[in-house]
């Protein structure tokens, strides 16, 4: 056993000072040593133990402390003992001071500290690195100046602005300046091509969304409500997007494409309704196609702005990881989608409302699908309401060219594809009560079986229209809780259980914090400070294409018309006449039929 011996001389006032700051020091000496939670009896005993390798005594205003520290090969302790120097009654009040002031000090010592903190914050002693690099709180991607718009301004009255949201507290961080402008050495580049005639809820959630995840551009053909002024003109000034109106000229320019003159797509021609929006889609992707090889792009996906790509998979919730890690030899990825499946029928804002989705066929194994099938169909044609063949991503290079919305193909090659095991596209199918009748105002087909046909290319888009079109609004919400909504909870969670439903946040979370950090309002209003009126003349003279007649139907000049053939037919100098496999439409998933006829 060692001992050690301090004796404290002097009882002057500048030895009292230095001895209650040792005094401190051994304290504190104590509890490290120690690393155990202690506390006081009344004889003054920490911890007493036995079988002491080391003492240390130390003589403070007449007191002996007597530290000992005991170590085994099992554990380290410690000890402290208080013994009277010379009398019991200075022992007593030597203690009895010791333990006020020193449990006066515990106790002021952090609500000091906490009053300190809270002053700091309070008066702003400290710097905040998000306020240091982002002062103005509703500054984001694509805003330019808005900086300089006063508060005021920015409660502007606006429609738009209300229907988004804005909030004055963000709910997380980002850096004035950031426009998501990727750099040049930023690779791989990818762009979306989309066909729009939605508004503004609809198209900036989808937008920015995908710009979170890596996409630096977008080709918007636009068109109805997509063009009117005041939805276009906010999405001329977000950084990237590139808004291609339906004009006369474009319309012109689309019929002399070499599309005309091939057959992978000729049954699709000539006919309304879904039938002419698949041909106008990909007259568009080939449009796009050269657009997104002027630009740099590495990547082409065609997407609808009900659609919303999930790069699961990944290190990163990342589309441009996920690319980057295909091999150069793949020419086209293929993202299998998943549905929604909505659990109420007053959804309003669907990608930030719906997080339960239905698995593709392709991400689930056969007997899960089949063995499951009947009870995830729900009375419905097929397991998915819409198609069931998912999207794809196309990697730019020489002669490619769209084979359908889903697929793209090359005029010199069988394309070399995958199918990602874990990515998907989202698709929010039929989310809103309000889809069933706004896709029966876009069409004009009679609600008969046979006529809904020449319409419509899948079972559930017909039996929709039809009941859209002929039912009251009470036995439409009645046949629309019945088919899309998933009301049945013990259902839900049995399928969730087999994996044919699946919980996905990661979009809605995306978007509520876009959302309400004030990013969509602060677009608009951004918008609308910095478009000089000679844009906006212009963009509202671009936009004249799309009329609306005298009973509000909006109308525009039909792509696949006889004439526009023969136009395509005299300007065309082809020798000879190609011959392709047809075009890749919708599809739905494989049914029960196809089970039995595989076994």
């Amino acid at each position: 056993m060692k001992r050690k011996k301090l004796k404290l001389k002097g009882e002057d006032g500048n030895n009292n000072a230095r001895r209650t700051k040792r005094l401190v020091v051994v304290f504190v000496g104590v509890i490290l040593l120690c690393q155990l939670p202690f506390s006081f009896n009344s004889s003054f005993l920490f911890n007493s133990l036995s079988n002491p390798t080391y003492t240390y005594l130390f003589i403070i205003n007449n007191t002996f402390f007597i530290f000992i520290y005991a170590s085994t090969s099992a554990s380290h302790h410690c000890s402290l003992v208080l013994m009277p120097a010379f009398s019991s009654s200075s022992l007593h009040s030597s203690q009895h001071a010791f333990a006020s002031r020193l449990l006066l000090l515990l106790t002021l010592l952090p609500l000091t500290l906490a009053l300190f903190a809270f002053l700091l914050q309070w008066r702003g002693g400290l710097t905040d690195p998000i306020t240091r690099w982002s002062p103005d709180p509703f500054e984001f991607p694509g805003m330019g100046n808005s900086g300089s718009v006063s508060r005021l301004d920015r409660r502007s009255d606006s429609g738009c602005v209300d229907l988004l949201g804005q909030s004055r507290s963000p709910a997380f961080p980002y850096f004035k300046d950031w426009k998501f402008d990727f750099g040049l050495d930023i690779r791989p580049k990818i762009c979306i091509i989309s066909s729009t005639s939605g508004g503004l809820e609809q198209i900036l959630p989808w937008i920015f969304y995908h710009k979170v995840i890596g996409v630096s551009t977008f080709f918007l053909f636009v068109e109805g409500k997509a063009a009117s002024p005041n939805v276009s003109k906010v999405l001329e000034s977000i950084p990237g997007v590139k808004v291609i109106y339906r004009t006369k000229e474009l319309e012109e320019q689309q019929a002399k494409s070499r599309i005309w003159n091939e057959t992978w797509l000729a049954s699709f021609f000539y006919k309304p309704c879904n039938y002419e929006l698949f041909v106008k889609q990909s007259l568009s992707m080939e449009m796009a196609i050269v657009m997104a090889r002027d630009a740099g792009m590495d990547w082409i996906i065609h997407l609808d702005t009900d659609e919303l790509i999930h790069p699961a998979g990944n290190r990163e919730y990342s589309l441009r990881q996920l690319l980057s890690d295909v091999p150069g030899n793949v020419d086209m990825v293929i993202f299998p989608n998943y549905e929604s499946s909505v659990e109420r029928d007053d959804i309003k804002e669907p990608f930030t409302e719906v997080s339960m989705f239905k698995k593709n066929y392709d991400h689930l194994p056969k007997d899960v699908y089949f063995g499951n099938y009947k009870e995830a169909t729900r009375g419905n044609p097929n397991y998915f309401l819409t198609y069931g063949n998912g999207k794809s991503a196309a990697r730019i290079q020489d002669h490619l060219r769209p084979n359908g919305a889903h697929r793209w193909h090359n005029y010199m090659k069988t394309p070399n594809e995958i199918k990602l095991d874990e990515a998907a596209v989202l698709h929010y199918t039929y989310p809103k009560f309000s889809d069933l009748t706004s896709r029966r105002d876009r069409c004009g087909c009679k609600p008969t079986k046979e006529d809904v046909k020449r319409c419509f290319m899948l079972e559930f888009d017909r039996a929709a229209f039809i009941i859209a079109s002929t039912a009251t609004e009470e036995e439409m919400l009645r046949w629309y809780r019945d088919r899309v909504v998933w009301t049945d909870k013990v259902l839900n969670l049995k399928l969730l259980r087999k994996g044919i439903l699946t919980l996905i946040y990661a979009p809605m979370a995306i978007i509520q914090g876009l959302r309400e950090s004030g990013v969509f309002a602060s677009v608009i209003q951004s918008a609308q400070m910095t478009l000089s009126k000679d844009k906006f003349s212009s963009s509202v003279e671009s936009s004249n294409s799309t009329k609306v007649d005298k009973h509000g139907k909006i109308s525009s000049r039909k792509i696949g018309v006889k004439e526009s053939q023969a136009t395509a037919r005299r300007i065309l100098e082809i020798t000879e006449k190609l011959s392709f496999n047809s075009a890749i439409p919708p599809i739905s998933p494989p049914d029960l039929d196809d089970f039995h006829n595989r076994v």
